[in-house]
């Protein structure tokens, strides 16, 4: 048995001894519950990424383990006078550090995350949940760690100079030395060149944040930033996951109501400019309709928000259907039932998402590129709405896109000059953010009265009784409302960038205003049971949930993309990036400090995003 020195120099010398080999069988400890991240994480199809995997493994579980060492109980060996007390201390820190290692594991097979402020929040949440339930069980293990600790530390101990003889302490640390330096090389170039079967594991081990170095060789000429941001999106699309839409043959009644369809897109409007005094014709057929008050984009960006409405998901799976050019249901089932399709862009359909995925199984125009406004784009749809024949049902998408380009100007006379309440003033002594939104409502009013036209035009050719009209936008724009410096779109996830408007004529049905929260992800459910009288349950090919079902237990409404998951509540938004990190704010979009999202909601959205990927029973 180690017989403790008289002098304080030899009592730290064999805690320091005592405490690198607690550290080394602490660090197999910790690989061997690694085990569990690898057997739930890709396995990687290539030798390089296989050898990745052992490498990291091995290395990043000894830099973790020897870390908290160097930071913990290194400096507390010179602290601590006794002995037993030291190997005490270390005992409950080993105990600690392995319980949080096993909690992690399980919430990295359950949620796919890491401990995090949200995991632990939901931990502690006190939630009677299953899943909640599961992970308090796991705390049955805490005496067992403990114990174990408790033993280990005692041997260690006892046999601590025929360890010590053996004079193998060197060679260990470079095997784990080795494996840490040789993975980070290997990533380093992994990374730059895009090598998937490496970059893939980035994520996989807790605490894990492989070097990169892509600064440093742009600067010598060694990396093409742009060609590599290039590369990257490309990757996105092509490694993406298998995605099962539908999940299931859809059925069908009958052939549907055989009604016409006119999908108008008006780019960047949001829900707040529809009212009389700066959208009088939309917000009188808004009266006389289906107004939808409180509605949803899918996202804040114009993919993302186009994405959400004909396909009826999130816009994390964007990446997979873009990848298998997969086309939308519900222009599938209408191309099926012979309807004639009429797309106008007022852009030329500039956005990728359109040919990349929506309409790529579609006959887009000849001229589609040569139109350049929105007045080009209503005199085409004119033109092919009156070669229509009326034995023939159609499908028209028609999107306007003066509203978002409305810093461009057009050529239109503005309606609004610059205003501070009810006082008007001069426009050169009105701010940047006054002008600015002077400037998008003159773009809505023109656009209002380009509605006017279109609608003058289906009472024209007599098709309005027998033709759904939809008017809605794929996000709104902000005019730094939130007092957080941020404008246009993209940039938040406040009401004003994703609040829009759904406006439907639907023939036969009484007008009405909705006032229940509705989304994007909504529009195909409600087409697919209504116009076209699909029996198959929503849930077989969409997200959402018919406009028309008069359930009010809808708790949320989701939206986002495959960086950020954003849960809308009542009063709450909520926003979670894809490493667990989560804000909540509040109806005007301030940060809550004590703001916590609810574990059964979160597992509910969070098994919504990954649903479309499930394999094959």
């Amino acid at each position: 048995m180690v017989t403790s020195g008289n002098n304080y120099k030899d009592k730290v010398s064999q805690l320091i001894s005592w405490g690198h080999w607690f550290s080394f069988f602490n660090i197999i400890a910790a690989m061997l519950l690694g085990t569990r991240y690898i057997e739930h994480s890709e396995w990687p199809e290539t030798l390089l990424g296989q050898l990745y995997l052992g490498l990291s493994w091995v290395g990043h579980f000894g830099f973790l383990v020897f870390g908290f060492y160097i930071l913990i109980l290194f400096p507390a060996s010179f602290l601590i006078p006794s002995q037993r007390l030291m190997r005490l201390f270390a005992v409950l820190v080993g105990t600690i550090g392995l319980t949080a290692l096993l909690l992690d594991t399980h919430a990295y097979e359950t949620l796919e995350l890491h401990l995090s402020p949200l995991v632990w929040d939901l931990l502690l949440s006190g939630e009677k949940t299953e899943l909640n339930a599961r992970w308090q069980y796991l705390f049955i293990a805490v005496p067992a760690i403990f114990l174990m600790q408790l033993v280990l530390a005692e041997w260690i101990w006892r046999k601590l100079r025929k360890l010590t003889r053996k004079h193998v302490g060197v060679p260990i640390a470079m095997v784990f030395g080795l494996c840490f330096l040789s993975s980070h090389l290997i990533y380093i170039w992994a990374d730059a060149k895009l090598y998937r079967p490496v970059t893939a594991q980035r994520s996989n081990f807790p605490l894990s944040y492989p070097m990169t170095a892509k600064s440093f060789m742009e600067k010598h000429g060694w990396l093409d930033r742009q060609e590599y941001t290039r590369r990257q999106a490309a990757q996105g699309i092509e490694e993406s996951e298998h995605i099962r839409y539908p999940m299931s043959v859809l059925k069908f009644d009958d052939l549907g109501t055989r009604q016409n369809v006119l999908l108008i897109m008006v780019d960047s409007l949001r829900s707040d400019m529809v009212a009389p005094e700066t959208m009088p014709y939309l917000s009188a057929f808004a009266r006389q309709n289906l107004n939808f008050g409180n509605h949803y984009s899918a996202d804040n960006t114009n993919d993302g928000g186009v994405f959400g409405l004909f396909y009826g998901l999130p816009g994390g799976y964007i990446n997979s259907i873009r990848s298998e050019q997969t086309s939308p249901v519900l222009l599938d089932t209408l191309q099926k039932r012979g309807y004639q399709f009429g797309l106008f862009s007022g852009n030329g359909f500039e956005e990728t998402i359109y040919t990349d995925a929506i309409f790529s199984n579609r006959l887009m125009p000849n001229d589609a590129a040569t139109i350049h406004s929105d007045a080009q784009a209503i005199a085409a749809w004119k033109d092919w709405l009156a070669q229509q024949q009326r034995k023939t049902p159609w499908f028209s998408y028609l999107e306007l896109t003066s509203v978002e380009s409305f810093e461009e100007g057009g050529d239109y006379v503005p309606k609004f000059t610059p205003s501070l309440g009810n006082m008007q003033i001069n426009p050169a002594e009105a701010d940047t953010n006054v002008l600015l939104k002077n400037s998008y409502r003159n773009a809505a009013y023109h656009i209002d009265e380009l509605l006017m036209d279109i609608f003058s035009q289906l009472v024209e050719q007599n098709v309005l009784d027998d033709t759904i009209v939809i008017v809605t936008a794929n996000h709104g724009s902000e005019f730094n409302e939130t007092g957080s410096n941020t404008w246009g779109a993209g940039s938040n996830y406040s009401q004003f960038q994703l609040k829009v408007p759904m406006i439907i004529h639907w023939p036969g049905m009484v007008p009405e205003s909705v006032p229940r929260a509705t989304s994007h992800l909504d529009l195909v459910p409600t087409l697919m049971e209504s116009l076209l009288n699909t029996t198959t349950p929503s849930a077989q090919y969409s997200s959402g949930i018919s406009l028309f079902d008069q359930d009010t237990s809808r708790r949320w409404v989701l939206a986002g993309d495959d960086r950020s998951i954003v849960v809308l509540q009542k009063n709450t938004t909520t926003v979670v990036d894809k490493y667990g990190n989560y804000r909540v704010y509040n109806q005007d979009y301030q940060l809550q400090s004590e703001g916590k999202p609810k574990l059964s909601t979160l597992m509910q959205v969070m098994h919504e995003l990954k649903r479309f990927y499930q394999p094959e029973p």
